[in-house]
C-alpha cells in the first residue's frame, strides 16, 4: 500500500486513528493498551 493510499484510508475512517494497529513479525497489536505495548516493545 502506498503512502498516499494509507493517508486516504485514514481519512476515510476516523476510527483507524483512534485504534492503532502495530504489525510485527510475531504479533499484531490492535488498539492501545499501554501495558501490552510496553511488554511487546520491551520497554
Amino acid at each position: 500500500m502506498s503512502e498516499e493510499e494509507q493517508y486516504a484510508l485514514l481519512a476515510s475512517d476516523g476510527l483507524l486513528v483512534k485504534r492503532p494497529i502495530l504489525v510485527c513479525k510475531d504479533y499484531v497489536l490492535v488498539g492501545f493498551r499501554e501495558a501490552e505495548w510496553k511488554e511487546a516493545l520491551g520497554v
